[in-house]
């Protein structure tokens, strides 16, 4: 028996001891705490119920970053490899994933403009190199038809994103070329503001000790409002994700299209700069757009817990980074002794916990009360940190659907949440660009 055949019976058997039926009725736990085989019969009908949705649905990944065969990665599996390779793809019945050619802050200048276009067109290279290796059994997306026709021929499909507009230096002709490679999806920023966007997270400069301002251009620079126009009239999916809260709605105001995040939580849940707010959310909704639940504990933490909070900062004081932070394990690259470092990463990630299924889902539930079960979907940002206990690859994908099965979601529900929304808002870009250009 297999890791992931022993988690799935304890998910759903965790359920049934939770929802008890009256004691009039069959326990669901004998007398020394272990299940009853009607318990047990249970799990085994919910989670055969489980695949079955699995296996119909179109199971898309909205966000992952990209693992370059042969360079060290503090993120990958702890196989060495990515956490969305092929055959973990394949267990885990996960059919498309949106590949982000994504770099970090860096100089804005000439030569560090060149380093994050020379990085990028790495990332891209490794992504073709995959599909046009046939053992893998994967095709490039460029369209929703494309996606479902993988599917349907038993193909994963892989869908390039952008992400950091860094990438362009200044030139925002750069999306052009970027579109005809291939890439559909484009988010203008990751950590530190650009020439075309703030960012949710400004850069910590080491030299003086401070973070950049929270905000340079008040949102979208004029660069960045052009981005939008022209991402908008080629026909790609704009990405809000990691942008700031002004630099957001700034987009969803401006776009023709639906716009998704595609690896974002819920501030009010956990209050991070990079989860978002109310407003961001009933904004995205009403645009038709969808967003993009991610895995990763240090946007999935119980913010309101005052102990944690300061359990948290008493870490960073020890570890001599600043006491403040926009998501709890931040600053941990400038801690230059290398035992000092690990022990605060050990310190943080023992503090938030292994993070579970249910949060994600939790997170999920309050998007649906929201705004609905037509504006939400799951983008894991695997390979940059993400993953929780039964969640922590492509291959455990299978018990997110046991998760929200359990937690009453239909299996129409579960085929919108894994794919159809994303599916729903290419074809919507699409057609917004092919009436932009009859008109």
């Amino acid at each position: 028996m297999n890791q992931l055949t022993l988690v799935i019976p304890l998910l759903l058997i965790g359920t049934l001891l939770l929802g008890c039926s009256p004691a009039s009725e069959a326990p669901a736990a004998t007398a020394n705490g272990m299940p009853t085989e009607a318990a047990l019969s249970d799990a085994r009908e919910q989670t055969a119920r489980a695949r079955r949705i699995h296996d119909a649905a179109l199971v898309l990944d909205a966000h992952a970053d990209i693992e370059i065969p042969g360079k060290p990665s503090r993120y990958a599996g702890v196989d060495g490899l990515s956490k969305v390779a092929p055959e973990k793809m394949k267990i885990g019945g996960v059919d498309a994933v949106v590949m982000a050619i994504a770099v970090g802050p860096g100089p804005r200048t000439t030569s560090g403009y060149a380093e994050a276009r020379a990085l990028a067109d790495e990332k891209l290279a490794a992504v073709l190199a995959m599909t046009e290796d046939p053992a893998n059994n994967l095709t490039l997306a460029k369209t929703a038809e494309d996606l479902v026709a993988a599917h349907e021929q038993g193909k994963g499909a892989l869908i390039l994103g952008f992400q950091n507009a860094r990438i362009l230096g200044r030139a925002v002709s750069g999306l052009d070329e970027f579109y005809d490679l291939g890439v559909r999806v484009f988010a203008l920023t990751h950590m530190g503001h650009n020439d075309f966007a703030d960012s949710s997270r400004p850069v910590f400069d080491g030299a003086t000790g401070q973070h950049e301002a929270v905000a340079e251009h008040g949102g979208l620079s004029a660069l960045g409002k052009n981005a939008v126009t022209r991402i908008n009239a080629l026909g790609g999916i704009i990405d809000i994700s990691q942008l700031s809260k002004a630099a957001a709605l700034q987009v969803l105001a401006l776009s023709d299209a639906p716009v998704i995040a595609s690896h974002s939580n819920v501030w009010q849940l956990s209050n991070v700069s990079r989860n978002l707010s109310d407003e961001e959310i009933d904004q995205i909704g009403e645009g038709g757009g969808v967003i993009h639940v991610a895995p990763f504990r240090g946007y999935l933490f119980d913010s309101s817990d005052e102990a944690l909070d300061q359990a948290i900062r008493a870490a960073r004081q020890v570890a001599g980074i600043t006491e403040d932070f926009y998501y709890p394990f931040e600053l941990y690259w400038e801690i230059e002794d290398e035992a000092v470092q690990q022990q605060f990463l050990s310190t943080v990630s023992d503090l938030l916990g292994p993070g579970s299924i249910e949060d994600v889902i939790d997170h999920i539930d309050f998007i649906v009360r929201r705004i609905g079960i037509d504006h939400v979907g799951i983008g894991t940002d695997f390979n940059h940190g993400s993953g929780i206990t039964g969640f922590n690859d492509a291959s455990e994908a299978l018990n997110v659907t046991i998760g929200l099965l359990a937690r009453g979601y239909s299996a129409e529900d579960i085929h919108k949440i894994w794919g159809g929304n994303f599916l729903r808002v290419f074809r919507a870009v699409a057609a917004s660009k092919d009436k932009a250009t009859i008109e």
